[in-house]
């Protein structure tokens, strides 16, 4: 693996999982009342064209991170649309 790919994988992890407390909290507490649903509804549109995007240059750093970052987003949308 090369230096560039190595650097996008760590830069993918480290903004990927910069949304683990936010969906740790929000399934421990199912409190979303804070949370706002424009931003989570454009989140997961957004992952999911950077995804998209990234299955079509096969670039691995680009469509692990948004996979992972679409499932996130996702998660805590859902619970935002079921607990308000």
């Amino acid at each position: 693996m090369d230096f560039i790919t190595i650097l996008g994988l760590t830069a993918a992890t480290i903004t990927t999982a910069s949304f683990l407390p936010q969906v740790i909290k929000t399934l421990k507490t199912r409190q979303t009342k804070d949370l706002s649903l424009g931003m989570y509804l454009a989140m997961v549109v957004g992952f999911s064209l950077w995804l998209i995007y990234g299955l079509l240059v096969k670039d691995i750093p680009i469509i692990s991170a948004n996979a992972i970052g679409t499932t996130l987003a996702l998660i805590i949308l859902v619970l935002k649309i079921k607990h308000g």
